[in-house]
């Protein structure tokens, strides 16, 4: 049956049209459209196999910005006029899926992956369209689909109430506000009102960081949270297993601090109560955690020490297309960006061209490019840091031993690079996106890049602004 609503097309070229007009309500209904599939694959072979349309509530999204002018993200959606071919919707994101491909995993063994694009509801037929960036930056489209909006296929069923959505601070109409929407996993019922305090403290800290703080009336923040049966999340390593209801879980690509959701459908259903525009996923426990992926969701531990960084850091990528700008953690990915290539991300460079520098316009005159900095010393703070570490996870190791090795390496860490010539300035210093040599970030130290800061630096902030803008008007 899903045959007649979906045609994919494998391996079909990019068509090139001309953007559609900015008539919203000429094109659109005003509600929102799901699409569900599952991104399958290898390190070498990647298919979609559709699931299936979901009709939502209200759209949150812009009504005048419909096409994705910032070009962030290892993949784009877009959806086009049947008839005319022109381009009514776009937007650049990244996944799970995407991800894994690029660990050990996917060199052995095939992997499936649910996922959803959500979509303004068009008035008529359109084509569907998932493009994946070359390394040159270019767009190749690998799947294609149709979708009549009118089909007896698309789920048209009422959208269950669980949990209750709760108004946290709403300033104005979806259409021309962020709508941000957090969504709690592991409180029970009894701790509806800790979920709530803990929402308020972690959108504070949000909030008082800026770009955030200054635009803060460009925001709307709901959260919902579904009760769980106990309290907590799923804890692999730890031997703890927990069915809550959006099933937020640690060890993540087998990298114990990683917390993501396998549960899309689940997850999505949840959040179809609400209007929103970026998901941020908060767990009930104190293990120090979180994770966040481009135009996907944020997620974070809330009772962790660091918990308000986690939440402002892991924001920053899921809502503001960063890269991470840290290069000695330990992560999963084997190749996360490929050797000699320009990372698409806004704040990280291979730096090919320094006079083509991504953010050259906002480097003072005089900064020497690369700009030095004693990597070394740092480095020797750092490794001595992550084998304590290592070593605190191999021995099972309480929350509070591991919050106490974060303040040290914090006050060291921090000290050292307060110490650097070019410190608080913009250039391209050495280490960045997990890679300690071919990549380069535009500050010695950001919320990006350690524990250290409570500011972005100027190339992120601009970043972040800039989808802020794409949303609030």
């Amino acid at each position: 049956m899903l045959a007649t609503l979906i045609t994919a097309l494998l391996s079909c070229p990019a068509a090139q049209t001309a953007a559609a007009p900015t008539d919203f309500a000429a094109r659109f209904t005003g509600r929102t459209l799901r699409f569900d599939y599952h991104h399958c694959g290898d390190a070498t072979h990647e298919q979609i196999a559709p699931d299936g349309f979901r009709l939502e509530g209200e759209w949150a999204g812009s009504r005048t910005q419909l096409t994705d002018a910032l070009d962030y993200g290892k993949y784009r959606f877009v959806v086009r006029d049947a008839a005319g071919g022109a381009t009514l919707w776009s937007q650049g994101f990244c996944s799970i899926y995407g991800e894994w491909e690029t660990t050990g995993e996917a060199k052995r063994q095939w992997r499936a992956f649910h996922e959803s694009q959500r979509f303004p509801e068009p008035r008529n037929a359109v084509t569907l369209h998932l493009e994946k960036r070359a390394n040159d930056l270019s767009w190749r489209e690998f799947w294609r689909g149709e979708c009549d909006p009118a089909s007896r296929f698309v789920d048209r069923s009422p959208v269950t109430a669980r949990g209750g959505v709760m108004p946290i601070d709403v300033k104005g109409d979806p259409a021309t506000k962020v709508d941000l929407l957090i969504i709690g996993d592991g409180w029970t019922g009894r701790q509806r009102d800790d979920f709530i305090d803990d929402v308020h403290r972690l959108t504070g800290a949000l909030f008082a960081t800026e770009p955030f703080q200054r635009r803060r009336g460009d925001f709307n923040v709901r959260a919902i949270m579904a009760p769980a049966p106990q309290p907590g999340v799923a804890d692999p390593r730890g031997g703890k297993f927990i069915d809550t209801p959006i099933r937020l879980q640690f060890n993540a690509f087998d990298l114990d601090r990683y917390m993501l959701t396998f549960a899309n459908r689940e997850l999505r259903e949840l959040a179809a109560q609400a209007p929103y525009d970026a998901l941020i996923l908060l767990a009930n426990t104190r293990k120090y955690g979180g994770g966040g992926i481009y135009n996907l969701w944020a997620t974070c531990a809330a009772d962790t020490e660091p918990a308000a960084y986690v939440f402002v850091h892991e924001f920053g990528h899921s809502f503001g297309g960063l890269a991470d700008e840290y290069y000695s953690s330990q992560v999963a990915y084997e190749e996360f960006t490929p050797a000699g290539t320009e990372p698409w991300e806004p704040n990280v460079t291979a730096l090919h061209d320094p006079a083509r520098l991504k953010w050259r316009d906002l480097v003072a005159a005089g900064t020497p490019l690369p700009t030095p900095w004693d990597q070394a010393a740092y480095d020797e703070l750092d490794v001595a840091y992550q084998k304590r570490r290592a070593e605190a996870l191999a021995a099972n190791a309480d929350d509070a031993t591991n919050e106490a090795l974060m303040r040290e390496i914090k006050a060291s860490g921090g000290a050292q690079l307060a110490k650097e010539p070019w410190f608080g300035q913009v250039g391209a210093f050495r280490g960045g996106a997990y890679e300690p040599t071919n990549l380069y970030r535009p500050s010695v130290d950001c919320i990006m890049f350690t524990r250290n800061p409570t500011a972005f630096c100027p190339v992120c902030e601009r970043a972040i602004e800039r989808v802020i803008d794409t949303l609030a008007r």
